[in-house]
Parts: C-alpha cells; structure tokens; sequence
C-alpha cells in the first residue's frame, strides 16, 4: 500500500492511538502536531514496530500560527505526497468563565480547533475530489450537542466541527470523498489535565480509552460513514441533549464543568 494518512494532534491522546493504527493497517502517515520532541519519539516507535514498508513523515507545526495550514500543505506538496487521508484531530479546551480568560488563548483555541481544520479541509480536498477518491476524519465531540457553560468556546467549537463536517459531507455526496465526523465523550487522555478539568478525575478509570476510540473511528471512516459516536453511553448523552429543554441542560453542564469553588 502507498496511500498516505496525515494526522494533525499526532503525539497523543485518540490522534497518536489512530497514527499507531493506520501503520499498523499499512498506510504511510505524516505526523503533525507542535511538540517535535514527542513526535519524533511516535514516528521512531511507528517505523519499529512496521519495519522498512512503512514510510513516516514528521511535521512539527503550531496549529495556533495563522496559515499554519497552508504551511503544512506546501511542505507535503514539495514532497510529492498525495494524501489520500485527513484525519484534523487537534484541538483543545480550557475551564472558566468566557469573559475571565486570557483573549489570545481564547484566539487561538479558535484558530487551532476551527480555522486549522477549515484550512487543511479546503486545502487537501480539491485534491482528492479531482482524484476522485478520498476520505476526511473531522474530530468533534459530545461537547456539540449541548451549551458548555465554563467551557463556552471549546463546546461552541465542537459544534462549528460538527455541523460543517455534515454539510460538506452531504456536498459531497458521489463524489467519491467521504467526509466522517468523530463524537468521542470523556475519553482517558490528557486533554482534561490540559483543559483544568479537575473534576473528571474520578472517572478516568471508567472513560474509554483513546485506543478504543481510534478503532471505532477507523472503522466508521473507512466503511464511509457520515458520523459515529464512541460507546453507548455517549449515545446517550447525546440523546439526552436533544430531549431536555436547553435552561436545563445549561444548569446540569455548568455545574459539571464549573471550576471549584476556592
């Protein structure tokens, strides 16, 4: 197989767990995200563990640089790489009050989990249209189904990745290009460490792990599928979110992201 994966938030959590999976499928995979150190310690585990089939590009980028997408396309388009995967599973959050943040992290939460995955869509789809073939992994979240009061940006985000993921999908109806969008829950990764969550310590024995998540992932995207959710208790929640009127599910969420009170 030379067919080639790029996977953006590669150095860990569900992107390093699907970067591991579609080596171990045969793809070739470009490996993005901005710590090069961990990065280079994924790509060097990757070519181990496949041998020499296995063809394993390195990109270290940040993703909250505007245009780092168009740097990411030009560096695969001087290689000569045809991507025939696009997997845009950076992102991040960060707990508290919208109004008592600092604004340039609020900026760049919008550019990595919206504007950098808009960008690399625009960019690489045309291609793949043209060929005919392709498929796109958008990662959203159960986040996109409900307000997240304390969370504000992070959920709003989810629900940006979500709807347009679906429109554009359905754009492309025949077209030969699939466009799947990821709605993992709680999952054991170090997101909620990195966002402040404190609370959602207590659950992590009992969240999914992000290798489970990136084999449901895997498989839904490569059988096509517009959408799909990880495990049945995010079903669920989703479910729920659409049934309870909204001032409810703001008082419920709020009080489960709500930083401490000191």
């Amino acid at each position: 197989m030379n067919q080639w994966a790029l996977i953006t938030g590669a150095s860990q959590g569900i992107g390093c767990a699907l970067a591991r999976l579609f080596a171990a499928e045969g793809w070739n995979v470009i490996l993005v995200a901005r710590d090069a150190a961990r990065l280079g310690v994924v790509a060097e585990e990757l070519r181990q563990k496949s041998g020499k089939a296995l063809s394993v590009m390195v990109l270290p980028q940040d993703l909250t640089v505007p245009g780092a997408g168009q740097l990411i396309f030009a560096a695969v388009q001087r290689e000569r790489i045809v991507v025939n995967v696009l997997v845009n599973n950076a992102g991040f959050g960060f707990q508290g009050a919208f109004v008592e943040q600092d604004w340039q992290q609020e900026l760049d939460l919008v550019q990595v989990n919206i504007v950098a995955l808009m960008e690399l869509t625009r960019l690489f789809l045309p291609g793949m249209r043209e060929r005919g073939a392709g498929r796109i992994l958008n990662v959203a979240s159960t986040a996109a189904f409900l307000p997240g009061p304390y969370m504000a940006l992070y959920y709003a985000s989810k629900a940006f990745v979500y709807s347009f993921s679906n429109a554009v999908g359905r754009e492309l109806a025949g077209s030969g290009v699939t466009v799947t969008t990821l709605c993992p829950g709680l999952t054991a990764t170090q997101f909620h460490a990195r966002a402040g969550q404190n609370r959602v310590g207590g659950f992590l024995q009992k969240m999914m792990g992000a290798d489970r998540v990136a084999e449901i992932a895997y498989r839904a995207l490569m059988a096509g599928r517009p959408r799909v959710t990880s495990g049945l208790l995010n079903h669920l929640v989703i479910l729920i979110a659409k049934i309870l009127p909204t001032w409810l599910i703001l008082r419920i969420s709020g009080r489960f992201i709500a930083p401490p009170k000191r």
